[in-house]
């Protein structure tokens, strides 16, 4: 098993389980503060998103039996995270119904209630600049995570790259070892031809002594 995986499974669990946590508080919220809760679920589904990509990463590049195993629990996580986002679009639906009837509700007291128009503009501009702001935060965060997945993606292509030094490395020490192996058989085989010219030479040398020595007495008679 991957320790790299198993940290990912770690954190999208407790990511799953606090959205789970968050999606029963917005169902009981109304109005501003379900739309800001609703909007901190969507933010928290693009991390778990990235965790998926990240744990299909780490699970594609490990051996064929392991990767069978994580893959199937990935395909539970990604039904998890399906069943998380249909149910945040559930609530924000619940919310645009509610919101269409308090329109028509107010529309409906719009001749005994009388509200300032100047501060119906502000809350409405105030209104826009925080949804902006967390338009803002997300597209950050979203590029944070991007960011995060491609420095993940050139580390491991960095892990690949060291490995093939270092099997290089080890076959160059191979191949060094059999040079000098060779070198040395080279030359003993010298020192041994060395020996025996030296040895024919002396039986050569002896040869023509008794030779000499033969032709001698044989003149001399």
């Amino acid at each position: 098993m991957s320790e790299i995986f198993e940290g990912y499974e770690r954190k999208y669990c407790e990511l799953s389980d606090n959205l789970s946590k968050k999606c029963s508080a917005a169902n009981l919220l109304d109005g501003e503060q379900k739309k800001q809760k609703i909007s901190e679920i969507k933010i928290g589904l693009d991390e778990a998103d990235a965790l998926i990509r990240k744990m299909d990463l780490e699970a594609r590049a490990l051996q064929p039996n392991v990767k069978a195993v994580l893959l199937a629990k990935l395909r539970e996580y990604k039904s998890d995270l399906n069943n998380l986002k249909t149910e945040v679009k559930r609530i924000a639906s619940t919310n645009l119904n509610q919101a269409a009837r308090d329109e028509l509700l107010e529309a409906g007291m719009a001749d005994t209630l009388t509200v300032s128009r100047n501060q119906k503009d502000r809350l409405l501009m105030s209104t826009e600049k925080l949804n902006n702001s967390s338009n803002r935060i997300r597209d950050s965060r979203k590029v944070m995570l991007e960011t995060e997945e491609l420095g993940v993606s050139l580390l491991q292509d960095l892990h690949g790259q060291r490995q093939s030094l270092l099997n290089a490395n080890n076959t160059m020490h191979g191949v060094d070892d059999n040079i000098s192996r060779s070198k040395r058989v080279i030359t003993n085989m010298s020192r041994r031809m060395n020996r025996n010219k030296w040895l024919i030479g002396s039986i050569i040398t002896v040869l023509v002594i008794a030779i000499i020595v033969v032709l001698y007495f044989k003149l001399s008679k």
